[in-house]
């Protein structure tokens, strides 16, 4: 059995995978599975982004939660998990490197002082801003093998998977409703 790839050099990598008799293909064992291959389109999602926002200084990480506290200046540390999917230990410590950069700030919220809101600051809105760019371009770049039917396709296909095992996910997602 042969497994075509398409390596850096734009040309298909042909693997021949012997096999023991009665032993799967390894192409049939991992490389044709779907969690590896999610796992590696992964890979490269964040590869992309964070060489085309290097100039930034910003991670795909860090872009959820932006994003995210600049659609809704209301959340918290919890919310914004649940926002993105993220558990609160991860979320927590993406806020910390976005506090030090000036970027996120704090503040009692003023109906449950032991709530704290989180809210853009001017810097951190103005990387928002600045981020449009390269954003775009890391989406277009990930995107590039793909014509218009068949992005549409995969975003389709993401999206029914996401919403169907939702539930078996360790982190919940619970998307903002703005």
């Amino acid at each position: 059995m042969s497994l075509n790839l398409t390596a850096q050099t734009n040309g298909p990598i042909a693997f021949d995978l012997p096999s023991p008799p009665g032993v799967p293909m390894l192409a049939e064992l991992l490389y044709g599975r779907p969690g590896f291959l999610l796992r590696r389109a992964h890979q490269i999602s964040v590869s992309i982004f964070e060489e085309t926002c290097s100039p930034l200084a910003l991670t795909p990480g860090q872009f959820s939660v932006l994003a995210v506290l600049r659609a809704d200046p209301t959340l918290d540390q919890s919310s914004v998990a649940r926002a993105i999917g993220l558990d609160k230990v991860t979320v927590s410590l993406l806020l910390r490197g976005l506090e030090a950069r000036g970027l996120v700030h704090r503040r009692p919220d003023l109906k449950n002082r032991r709530r704290r809101v989180l809210t853009l600051t001017p810097q951190g809105q103005d990387l928002m801003r600045r981020s449009r760019g390269p954003t775009d371009a890391a989406y277009e770049r990930l995107m590039a093998p793909f014509d218009a039917q068949q992005r549409a396709s995969l975003l389709q296909l993401l999206q029914q998977l996401v919403s169907t095992l939702e539930p078996c996910s360790r982190a919940p997602l619970l998307p903002l409703q703005r």
